[in-house]
């Protein structure tokens, strides 16, 4: 049988599997959590549903939370939706009925300061509509059942992410050794209950690790691996021990040439975490074909990716984390303790791209320039690691180029990552600008990272039923929305701040919002219109 699929580690090997538990991200059920809880909490009605899956605890007084819960919440509220009127019958079962909708998995109704004991309007509808209900006494706080749920999530999902540490350092020992491919399939099935063989782009075998399906019995999933194209999962099954759930993945080139297959056997599917070792493995594994079939300058490719992506990094003790800066040092004709920067540098002119750019010609000269044998070339242009501070005169060098840069701030090896992400996070804003950016002088405000040029297409876009009105109901609209979102959608304080009757502010408010043919009282609304009223002023007149 056959199946393509995105080369995820979920898809990997068909399901969750029956693994050791030990050996998948914990779940929290129901009945687990209510068992920890402190016995002071008392279960009012039983929903049945004891088995199913917990995501997490959250308090909320809204009146109607649902637009804010994952599926499997456990909510916790002191009363607040149903203080006065809102505790009538006919609103307290909209409101269970709601919850039930979005798939909560309890509700805990806490006592004290709104009541003394849970409303029987409540208890009815939760009986009605069979939602679990637990009376949470005014003794024990709402942090504290966050805390219970939390620790029960962390004891067993801390074995499990010292064992993926642990098995991400045996990988990366087989990748450092002398024969890499052998030793890190031999760390694969010693890790996972598989066995595996890698076989070159010529069908041949490259290495082999455990006891298998013969190579002649393979060649139908073997030629669908060396024949397709993108990344992809090729199954298969054979009436072999360890063999009922046989899995491929291609070796691909960056311009995604086959270079070779992974095919790994097993009687049972593999765990998630399991999975994500196999996607670690794979990963590696497509680097040294690479390494192999691109010269002497992969290498260092090589580096740049492990290094900008620690997850295949596992830190280890002083003396394994000094040898790695003594390696670093040497790429970057540094010493230990010379701190680094991640550059990444994109085309002033994305229609331009690198059709006729050789790749060995463009690493050079990124060497060259930055004076690292860490660079990396990537879809969106190149990334590089370098002791120099990249000053005006060498940045004015590379914008010559047709290139601008994104540069980070000095780091060391083991922020590395942290690093990566903060030059990463401003790539976007360079690619729209068109304008070189230094991680250092940004001011890191959901503003400051969205740039001038983005946030008045923004305030223009957004705002341009307003924006196109006559002067002065377009000042008194801006005005009136900027005091209106600056106090939280408080009519009172809005009114006040502005010297204006409530009534008159709700009367332009709901203008607006029919304007603007919007919601005003959605969170993501009002934040994305105050984001572009600060950009308002710097609009061309109109």
């Amino acid at each position: 049988m056959s199946r393509e699929a995105p080369a995820t580690a979920s898809g990997a090997a068909g399901g969750t599997g029956n693994g050791n538990g030990a050996e998948r991200l914990s779940v929290v059920t129901l009945e687990q959590f209510l068992d920890k809880l402190p016995p002071a909490l008392k279960v009012l009605h039983d929903g049945g549903n004891g088995s199913g899956l917990l995501r997490w605890v959250e308090p909320s007084e809204l009146e109607d939370p649902t637009p804010y819960l994952l599926d499997g919440e456990f909510l916790l509220t002191a009363g607040l939706p149903f203080v006065g009127e809102a505790g009538d019958r006919a609103r307290v079962d909209a409101y269970v009925r709601r919850l039930v909708e979005a798939r909560v998995g309890a509700l805990g109704f806490g006592l004290e300061p709104y009541f003394t004991a849970v409303p029987d309007t409540l208890v009815d509808a939760c009986i009605r509509h069979n939602l679990t209900l637990v009376e949470v006494p005014s003794t024990v706080p709402f942090a504290a059942i966050g805390l219970e749920f939390s620790q029960l999530l962390e004891s067993d999902n801390a074995k499990l992410f010292r064992q993926l540490a642990d098995t991400n350092r045996q990988l990366m020992r087989a990748v450092l050794s002398a024969r890499p491919e052998h030793e890190l399939l031999a760390a694969l099935t010693q890790r996972l209950p598989v066995w595996a063989v890698l076989v070159g782009a010529d069908g041949r075998v490259r290495a082999r690790a455990g006891s298998g399906v013969e190579l002649s019995a393979l060649r139908q999933i073997l030629d669908r691996l060396l024949g397709g194209s993108g990344p992809r999962v090729e199954m298969d099954s054979f009436d072999v021990p360890g063999s009922a759930l046989v899995f491929g993945h291609p070796l691909r080139s960056t311009r995604d040439a086959n270079l070779g297959a992974l095919i790994l056997g097993t009687d049972a599917p593999l765990t998630p975490s399991q999975n994500s070792v196999v996607s670690s493995g794979v990963g590696l594994l497509e680097l040294l074909v690479r390494q192999r079939t691109s010269g002497s300058l992969a290498p260092s490719q090589l580096a740049t990716a492990l290094l900008l992506h620690p997850d295949s990094l596992a830190s280890g003790g002083t003396r394994h984390i000094n040898g790695l800066r003594d390696l670093l040092a040497q790429s970057t004709s540094s010493t230990r303790s010379t701190p680094l920067r991640v550059v990444q540098g994109v085309k002033a002119d994305q229609a331009a791209g690198r059709a006729g750019d050789s790749p060995v010609r463009e690493l050079l000269q990124w060497r060259r320039l930055f004076d690292t044998k860490l660079v990396e070339l990537t879809d969106y242009g190149f990334a590089a690691i370098t002791r120099l501070r990249v000053d005006d005169a060498l940045l004015g060098e590379v914008e010559k180029l047709g290139w601008r840069l994104v540069i980070g701030d000095a780091t060391e090896l083991t922020d590395l990552s942290s690093a990566d992400q903060r030059v990463t996070a401003l790539r976007q804003r360079v690619q729209t600008t068109g304008k070189s950016a230094r991680v250092g002088e940004v001011t890191w405000t959901v503003a400051g990272l969205l740039g001038r040029e983005a946030g008045t297409m923004l305030a223009g876009r957004l705002l341009e039923p307003v924006l196109s009105q006559d002067s002065d109901r377009r000042t008194a609209h801006l005005s009136v929305l900027r005091a209106w979102l600056g106090e939280n959608g408080n009519w009172d304080a809005t009114a006040k701040a502005l010297g204006l009757h409530r009534n008159s502010v709700r009367r332009q408010i709901n203008a607006v919002a029919e304007l603007l043919d919007t919601d005003l009282n959605q969170a993501q609304v009002r934040a994305e219109l105050w984001i572009a009223l600060q950009y308002v002023d710097e609009l061309p007149a109109t």
